[in-house]
């Protein structure tokens, strides 16, 4: 045999190292299956979640619309005295009838609307 060639014993040891190094690979091919296969399972059950979600979802009834918040009045004088106006009138104002009641009461609040301001 010359310095190229391979003894049996040199092929039979090459092959023992190259056989534990596929089962080494095997092995980790193995793990990773099995890591990727939880990971499989974690992503079904998911995803059946959010199809039994969604089913429960589209079987509700159209909910009600939200009611709109009660309008907060305002609290300033001259809104009380506006709506004074409105409640003392016995027909309804046009806007400088209304002005012109409006300005009698913030200038007179103790005394009676002239009857010239009283109806029309």
């Amino acid at each position: 045999m010359t310095g190229g060639e391979l003894t049996l014993g040199a092929v039979l040891v090459r092959l023992e190292e190259r056989e534990g190094e596929i089962a080494a690979q095997a092995e980790t091919t193995r793990e990773q299956i099995a890591q990727l296969t939880a990971r499989l399972d974690e992503l079904d059950r998911a995803a059946e979640e959010v199809r039994i979600t969604r089913k429960t979802l589209l079987e509700l009834p159209d909910p009600l619309p939200p009611a709109p918040p009660p309008s907060k009045l305002p609290d300033h004088p001259a809104y009380q005295q506006i709506m004074a106006v409105f409640a003392a009138a016995e027909a309804p104002l046009r806007g400088g009838r209304c002005a012109r009641r409006w300005t009698w009461r913030s200038r007179h609040p103790e005394r009676q609307l002239p009857p010239t301001f009283a109806s029309h």
